[in-house]
C-alpha cells in the first residue's frame, strides 16, 4: 500500500500539490487523471523519490520513502514513461535487462529473464538484437514495460506511457496492460490526461484539480453514477451527454447510443 499523508509540493512560489491525503491500495491499478497543471506526474514521482515532498510524507507499506536510498528505491520500483526512455545505443534485450545488470545479476541469467519478459509483454524474441530505432512506437513501449518488470517489482509507475502512439496501438497496449495486471497483480499507479483511458484501466480513478487537489476518487462506476461536482461532471463529459447512454433496436440488435445518437456499443444478449 502507498499512502500520501498531507503531502505538499512547491516549486519556488508555485504549489503543485496541496495537502494531499491519498491511499493507493496494493495489487490494483490506480489511475491519476487530470489536465495539465493538476500535479498528477508530481504525485507519481514522489513515490520513487524523483521528487521529494516539501511537507508531509509518502509511505510504502508504512515506511517513509525518504528513509530509503533513492537509487535503491528506484531500482525496486518499475517505471514506464511516455517516450519509453530506451537507451538508443543498446540493443532491445540489453535495454530490458538494464536494471538486472546494475544489480549484478549474471549475464546469462539476466539474458534468460529478459527473453522471458519479452514473451510476457508480447514481443517476438527475434527483436532481441535490434536497436530501438528499428522498432515501432508500440514495440518500444512494450520494451519499456518489459524493462520495468525485470526485477519483478511490487509497484509499477506509468507516466502517460501510451500517449505518443496512434489510437489503434494505444488500444492494443491498454489491452496488454489489462492482461498483464490480471496475471501479475502489481500495484500500478498510472497517469493520464484521458478520462476514457482512466475509466478503462483503473480499478480506482483519482481525478485531480489544479494544485493536486482531489476532485473525486472511486471506481469508474461510482464516479459515473454520482459526479461529485460540476467540475467532475464536465471533466468526464457527463454534462455534455457523452456518458448518458440509451438503448435502441437496430436490425434486431440492441445498440447503446449516446445523447447525440452516436453508437457506443452493442449489448451482449448472453449476459
Amino acid at each position: 500500500m502507498i499512502e500520501f499523508r498531507t503531502v505538499t509540493k512547491r516549486f519556488g512560489d508555485a504549489e503543485a500539490v496541496s495537502a494531499l491525503d491519498l491511499v493507493i491500495p496494493a495489487h490494483r491499478t490506480t489511475v491519476l487523471v487530470g489536465s495539465s497543471g493538476s500535479g498528477k506526474t508530481t504525485v507519481l514521482r514522489m513515490i520513487n523519490r524523483m521528487v521529494d515532498p516539501t511537507a508531509g510524507t509518502v509511505e510504502i507499506d508504512g515506511t517513509d520513502v525518504r528513509e530509503r536510498d533513492p537509487v535503491q528505491l528506484r531500482r525496486g520500483i518499475g517505471y514506464v514513461m511516455q517516450s519509453a526512455g530506451l537507451l538508443p545505443h543498446r540493443r532491445v534485450l540489453d535495454n530490458v535487462v538494464t536494471v538486472l545488470r546494475l544489480n549484478k545479476v549474471p549475464r546469462a541469467t539476466a539474458r534468460e529473464r529478459g527473453l522471458q519478459l519479452m514473451d510476457t509483454v508480447g514481443l517476438d524474441r527475434d527483436l532481441a538484437e535490434r536497436y530501438p530505432r528499428q522498432l515501432s512506437g508500440g514495440q518500444q513501449q512494450r520494451v519499456g514495460v518489459a524493462r520495468a518488470l525485470a526485477t519483478d517489482p511490487n509497484i509499477l509507475l506509468m507516466d502517460e506511457p501510451f500517449g505518443a502512439v496512434d489510437p489503434i496501438v494505444r488500444t492494443e497496449l491498454q489491452d496488454e496492460l489489462l492482461r498483464l495486471q490480471r496475471e501479475l497483480a502489481k500495484t500500478v499507479v498510472f497517469v493520464t490526461h484521458d478520462i476514457d483511458e482512466a475509466f478503462r484501466l483503473g480499478d480506482r480513478v483519482v481525478i485531480l484539480e489544479q494544485g493536486g487537489r482531489i476532485a473525486q476518487q472511486g471506481t469508474p462506476a461510482e464516479i459515473l453514477a454520482v459526479p461529485a461536482s460540476d467540475f467532475v461532471a464536465s471533466f468526464i463529459g457527463a454534462d455534455r451527454g457523452r456518458r448518458r447512454l440509451t438503448v435502441v433496436e437496430q436490425d434486431g440488435r440492441r445498440i447503446a447510443v449516446d445523447a447525440d445518437g452516436r453508437p457506443a456499443g452493442v449489448l451482449d444478449a448472453t449476459r
